[in-house]
């Protein structure tokens, strides 16, 4: 049996040095990062955000992957957990919700050469060594890219009517509902989709739920890819001149297109993994990491599905 769990490495800057948020678990005497189990129904991702907020009172979206770590408990049990590195920002402090409790005494922001001597566990230093070297590099603070396929749609067998108006099945109609909090773990702020049905009600929920305009682009459609390649790749091009993380929900035949100004910005060893997203399944989505540099690149990629309990 595995125990599966997440968690985040919050930091922050101060005068241009970087600081994690570490908390203390008084009856274990051991300094840590904030994280915990899985509960039932929820996405990884989920686990590691609402964990956050219980352990150390933040209100975090996710950024950067860092990995997986895997150790055993108790009597043998194996445990993984999968760790986010998230920027808190200071009106994310100032908002803080945090009471000491039977689990953690406190939470404290500590410079990240004073962290590693604090950590208690090997695992935790090593994910606290990555840190400080993405941080160095300029890669820890990223923005995402969500590419998305629309959810479980009728089999075009099936559908006698107009091809764009061809509409999610009861089971995509609920992908769409449970993306909603995998969404949010995630916090894309600029919503762009194909106007086609099966795209707009994927994403719609989101967007009602998080009160965001939902932006139509008929050059994600398939029949606007398949026409003009180039005016789909343009929609992409356009959301990365934003500065805002962002959204596309689009279609299976267009993903190549969609993903190849990305391909393009990554280095070698993950261009591959950009390019299997034209493999994606319904409501199955990639999650780009962008630096925030002058000539942006693509410095990590995530599959997530809503079945995958490792997403």
């Amino acid at each position: 049996m595995t125990i599966y769990a997440a968690g985040i490495v919050c930091w922050r800057e101060e005068n241009g040095k970087l600081e994690v948020a570490l908390v203390h678990r008084e009856v274990y005497k051991d300094w840590g990062f904030p994280k915990g189990k899985l509960d039932p129904g929820e996405q990884l991702p989920q686990t590691a955000v609402r964990e956050v907020f219980e352990e150390a009172g933040f209100k975090v979206r996710l950024g950067r992957k860092l990995g997986v770590i895997n150790y055993q408990v108790g009597e043998g049990l194996d445990k993984e957990v999968h760790y986010w590195a998230s920027k808190v920002t200071a009106k994310t402090i100032a908002k803080q919700k945090f009471a000491p409790n039977q689990e953690i005494a406190k939470v404290e922001w500590i410079a990240a050469k004073e962290a590693l001597k604090l950590l208690s566990y090997d695992h935790d230093k090593n994910l606290m060594e990555q840190v400080i070297q993405l941080h160095k590099a300029k890669e820890l603070e990223t923005r995402a890219l969500i590419i998305l396929r629309h959810a479980k749609a009728t089999l075009r067998s099936d559908w006698k009517g107009e091809e764009a108006k061809r509409p999610l099945l009861s089971e995509g109609k609920k992908q769409a509902k449970a993306l909603v909090p995998l969404m949010a773990a995630y916090g894309p702020k600029r919503l762009v989709t194909s106007p086609w049905v099966r795209c707009h009600d994927t994403i719609a929920p989101y967007a009602e739920a998080r009160k965001q305009k939902l932006i139509e682009r008929h050059q994600l459609t398939e029949l606007g890819n398949k026409n003009r390649p180039a005016r789909t790749q343009d929609v992409v091009k356009d959301l990365l001149g934003t500065s805002k993380s962002g959204l596309i929900c689009s279609h299976r035949p267009a993903l190549p297109s969609i993903l190849a100004p990305f391909a393009q910005m990554a280095p070698k060893e993950i261009r591959k993994e950009i390019e299997a997203g034209s493999t994606l399944a319904p409501a199955e989505f990639l999650v780009l990491r962008i630096t925030l540099s002058a000539k942006p690149k693509v410095v990590g990629v995530e599959r997530c599905g809503l079945n995958d309990i490792a997403s």
